[in-house]
């Protein structure tokens, strides 16, 4: 069992470990988040808790599809994966970690820069793996909007 599922679990494992991280991170800083001023479309926490935890096992399984394909571009394309992933982390330390507004909005729009560049790439290797990542660059376009308005009204 573990060989025939074994790439999905590790993938996923490893797409949770960077969202644990970053949740940590997040709640050490979610008494500053919480003093500041939200937009009307803030939605109420439990909110963040259900979709992240569907985001991150959305890229684990893609990141399973990619590695298991034999394409010559799998190598680029995980590369990709793990860079976003790296680049989603930082966001939370910018934002809940340091308060900075605009700097992890700055951070946060090339981090959607980058989630386009491996729904592309995973698109072109296993479709599904690219398309299940839609879902985490539209949720990325809403908090690029939440993430600007609070800069903005802070």
């Amino acid at each position: 069992m573990l060989s025939k599922y074994g790439n999905y679990i590790i993938s996923v494992l490893i797409a949770f470990g960077v969202g644990a991280l970053g949740g940590l991170v997040t709640f050490m800083g979610m008494e500053g988040y919480e003093s500041v001023s939200k937009p009307a479309l803030t939605p109420p926490p439990v909110v963040f808790s259900i979709v992240w935890p569907i985001l991150f096992l959305l890229m684990g399984i893609g990141a399973a599809l990619i590695f298991k394909s034999k394409s010559p571009k799998r190598s680029n394309a995980l590369f990709i994966y793990a860079v976003q992933l790296g680049m989603n982390f930082i966001w939370c330390v910018l934002f809940f970690g340091f308060g900075l507004y605009l700097a992890s909005f700055i951070w946060l729009v090339f981090l959607w820069f980058a989630v386009l560049l491996m729904i592309i790439s995973f698109f072109n290797i296993n479709k599904a793996a690219g398309l299940i990542q839609i879902p985490y660059l539209m949720w990325l376009t809403f908090a690029a909007y939440l993430n600007l308005m609070i800069w903005i009204l802070n």
